[in-house]
């Protein structure tokens, strides 16, 4: 293993971009028969599985069943989930657990909790009836995995280490993906990636790796929004390169905004997990009164696009700034016990969640849409997959269930490894790549227009694409992110790329593929809610984007 951004090989077997869940499940999954380059543009942790709190969706408990899963994702999906790859991923979902537990991912067990719900039940049969279940908003049972309130953390940290043991897999930090290298195939019917641009931070310069394959693994776009729960990386890199490569993308316009995001000046984006809720949290206006059963019968466990949009239309309703979380009719020692994380995180900013409220507000989260895939990751393009966030496999629908992004993450990387296992052999390294041309190109002298265009496309799109829309305030973004893109494309083309440019130049183009895709839906469906047309069709289709 070696995180040194200098030694960067000129060709590997499999090229994964990020060192997220996916990208090290697909890494792990192929090291033993193919060498494998990951690459991170920060520090490997920064990612958003690092961050991720509350766990993986799975069934587990005999009181659950996978048609229960199936039928709960389908309904949070709101007519919009693809019921095959439901399925497929839902049935995949305790081979995955089971994996994670034999790589040594450290899951909080029942003996380590006294149970919390009668339907826990013991499984004598599997070394996973051991592990406890919690609940989350849209889940009908117990079915939350996870390790403590840091599931992506322990996941992360047990992946890292088994990936930087294994001498197959090369880990490189501070590496910034350009572009993809693409050309076509033998039998002139589609186009084969062939390797990767990357920019390497240390040196500056842009070098080429060829790789038999790539896979994209580099998260979403939530960083387009001006509040969000996700790390300063998530600028949708892989959409936009594959974008531009010629992959189709699809349902953009459903981005999930996490209903409860700590509220605090110096807290930036610190996310408070929804098994809060899933274990018993009462959401409060600032007078105390509970709201969430006007507006849905499941009340605080109501998927997450609806609590979002009940909490904007209080807060919009009173003027307030934010509203509150309440656990504290709940024992102390429950408290820290389960949500030790969130407890001295609240802490640190003078809130004791044994005692006092928690002041949330909503925040951009998860991008349900991206790249368009099957269940083994393949997109448009021969020998290039997509897997996690950046993906758009059909299971999340119009609104993602909570915990069902890592179980996406874990199935599909499985998938993909076999897939790429079976076509390794015949799939050769490509001779040459043109390299990178900067001939034309100077430093830039005036890095403002980055920093003022990425503030400026994050507070438009917040304040026009964000969690209610209407056509006027579609159409005055799109207008404003058509002439932003022209800004950066002329940036681009003048100057040498840097880390922060070739982010505002994805960042740019995914805002318009969600704004364009907004726009294109006449109706008002799960996270996508327009005052223009708020009643739901009858009829549920994808929005699908080919370049």
């Amino acid at each position: 293993m070696s995180n040194d951004p200098a030694t960067l090989e000129s060709a590997t077997d499999i090229l994964i971009i990020g060192s997220g869940a996916a990208g090290l499940t697909l890494a792990l999954r192929s090291a033993d028969f193919a060498r494998v380059t990951v690459l991170s543009k920060g520090d490997l942790q920064e990612g958003a599985t690092f961050y991720a709190q509350g766990g993986i969706a799975a069934v587990l408990d005999d009181a659950d069943s996978v048609d229960s899963h199936v039928e709960d994702t389908l309904i949070a999906g709101v007519g919009l989930c693809h019921r095959h790859i439901v399925e497929h991923m839902v049935a995949h979902s305790a081979e995955a657990v089971s994996w994670l537990v034999g790589q040594g991912v450290p899951f909080t067990t029942k003996s380590q909790h006294e149970s919390t719900s009668g339907n826990e039940k013991q499984q004598d049969s599997s070394q996973l009836g051991s592990l406890h279940l919690t609940q989350e908003g849209g889940h009908s049972h117990r079915r939350i995995i996870h390790a403590t309130d840091a599931t992506g953390k322990a996941v992360f940290e047990t992946l890292r280490k088994r990936a930087e043991d294994h001498p197959n897999i090369h880990l490189l930090e501070g590496c910034t993906a350009v572009d993809l290298v693409t050309q076509m195939a033998e039998n002139g019917s589609q186009r084969v990636c062939v390797g990767v641009y990357v920019l390497n931070q240390e040196t500056r310069s842009v070098e080429v790796i060829r790789a038999r394959f790539v896979a994209l693994a580099t998260g979403g776009a939530s960083k387009a929004y001006l509040y969000t729960t996700n790390p300063d990386g998530a600028s949708g890199d892989g959409i936009a390169m594959a974008w531009r490569a010629g992959c189709r993308v699809a349902n953009m316009e459903f981005n999930q905004f996490h209903p409860t995001c700590l509220y605090h000046p110096h807290a930036k984006s610190f996310l408070i997990t929804e098994a809060l809720r899933g274990e018993g949290a009462h959401l409060e206006l600032p007078n105390g009164d509970r709201f969430m059963s006007r507006f849905d019968d499941r009340g605080e466990l109501a998927p997450r696009d609806i609590v979002a949009r009940a909490i904007d239309h209080e807060m919009k309703r009173l003027g307030c700034d934010c509203v509150y979380l309440n656990i504290t009719h709940k024992p102390a020692e429950f408290i820290r016990e389960h949500f030790p994380t969130i407890y001295q995180r609240c802490l640190k900013f003078g809130i004791d969640i044994t005692q006092e409220r928690i002041p949330v507000v909503p925040a951009a989260h998860y991008t349900c849409g991206g790249v368009m895939i099957d269940e083994r990751g393949e997109t448009d393009i021969l020998n290039l997959y997509a897997i996690g966030e950046t993906s758009f496999s059909g299971l999340h629908g119009a609104n993602r269930m909570a915990s069902n992004s890592l179980l996406e993450c874990f199935v599909v990387a499985f998938g993909a490894a076999e897939s790429i296992r079976s076509k390794l052999t015949d799939t050769p390294l490509v001779e040459t790549i043109a390299a990178w041309d900067e001939s034309r190109v100077t430093d830039s002298d005036d890095e403002v227009l980055v920093s003022h265009d990425w503030d400026e496309i994050r507070r438009f799109m917040w304040d026009f694409v964000g969690i209610v829309r209407s056509t006027k305030r579609l159409q005055r973004a799109n207008s404003r992110i058509g002439l932003i893109r022209e800004e950066v494309r002329d940036y681009y083309i003048k100057h040498k790329v840097t880390n922060d440019n070739l982010e505002l130049r994805n960042l740019a183009l995914v805002s318009e593929l969600i704004i364009k895709c907004a726009l294109q839906r006449k109706e008002s469906r799960g996270l996508h809610f327009t005052l223009d047309h708020p009643d739901t069709d009858a009829e549920a289709v994808d929005t699908i984007l080919v370049p």
